[in-house]
């Protein structure tokens, strides 16, 4: 299975659940398939949690979810050592990041010292536990929920953990035609919670998901369309509305999720349409606007459109 059917299949497997929101699944599997995570941020209702859900149903995946809360302990994430009275022994007693897909329910409602407790297994795969490191799954995606309207008993993503997650992905409200769609379905009796029920088939094998790695590796991409690339985070340094641009890891992150939207097109190669499709999404969270520039209305999203059309496209 190549990786654009594989690609289709995820979309038209999802299709009997989710409706509308194609570029939202488009971005969330690109951003798996870069073996990377994602911020999923959108008001509650339009269908966030479904979509992680469903995705983990296709690829055969493991999940699990966590409702992040103000009192949510990084050890609820991690997992813990505990003490068996009949053996007289500690046992580890797993968190929920041992998983393929874990997501992050509402990340902002927990206080700092426990959204870091996600640094590292998002960062190195693995979880330090009373010295000892416990490795995660190779298959391993962190998909993270936040609510864009509400401020009071929320804390921030520190910048740090921003940086971790590969896209932010701003999920909207669905179009008139398929919000219909979603009424038919709930008159007809739908339910979100039973998957099974809606008829979803798994990829008939996991495999494929190691043989799509392996392709996308294999993507090409020009030095031209790779300079045009960089010119696009360099600019970003430099932008007036902007107090701190994108990294240089910014840079390989807009670079491998190119190179996976390619292959999910069909082609071995980068295009400039690939990296101007996702740089919105790549470089959204990893740019801080000035105060002047908060206070009049501009946006990430502004400023990322700004420098990609200043910039002359390679042929």
């Amino acid at each position: 299975m190549t990786v654009r059917e594989l690609g289709e299949y995820v979309y038209n497997e999802a299709g009997k659940v989710i409706a509308g929101q194609e570029e939202v699944l488009e971005q969330v599997l690109v951003c798996f398939l870069s073996r990377g995570h994602v911020l999923l941020e959108g008001v509650p209702g339009i269908a966030k949690t479904l979509t992680v859900r469903t995705m983990a149903v296709i690829l055969g995946c493991d999940f699990k979810r966590v409702q992040f809360t103000p009192d949510l302990m990084p050890s609820d994430i991690t997992g813990t050592n505990v003490f068996d009275a009949k053996t007289a022994a500690f046992y580890l007693k797993k968190g929920p990041v041992f998983t393929n897909m874990l997501l992050a329910d509402e990340i902002n409602r927990t206080p700092p010292k426990t959204q870091a407790a996600l640094l590292q297994c998002m960062e190195e795969r693995c979880v330090s536990i009373d010295g000892v490191d416990y490795p995660l799954d190779e298959i391993f995606f962190v998909a993270a929920t936040q609510n864009p309207i509400e401020y009071e008993g929320t804390y921030p993503l520190p910048e740090a953990q921003l940086d971790r997650f590969l896209m932010k992905v701003i999920v909207s409200y669905p179009d008139e035609q398929s919000e219909i769609e979603v009424l038919k379905r709930a008159s007809l009796g739908f339910d979100p919670h039973d998957l099974t029920e809606a008829g979803i088939k798994p990829i008939p094998d996991m495999g494929a998901i190691y043989d799509a790695w392996t392709e996308i590796r294999n993507v090409q991409i020009s030095d031209d369309v790779m300079k045009y690339l960089v010119s696009i985070t360099r600019q970003t340094r430099g932008a007036y509305q902007v107090s701190l641009g994108a990294s240089p890891r910014a840079s390989v992150a807009l670079l491998k999720c190119s190179k996976t939207l390619a292959a999910l097109r069909g082609r071995d190669y980068v295009t400039p349409d690939d990296i101007k499709s996702l740089a919105a999404p790549v470089l959204r969270h990893r740019l801080i606007l000035t105060p002047e520039s908060a206070i009049e209305g501009v946006s990430p999203d502004d400023v990322v459109a700004r420098i990609v059309n200043s910039i002359q496209v390679p042929r």
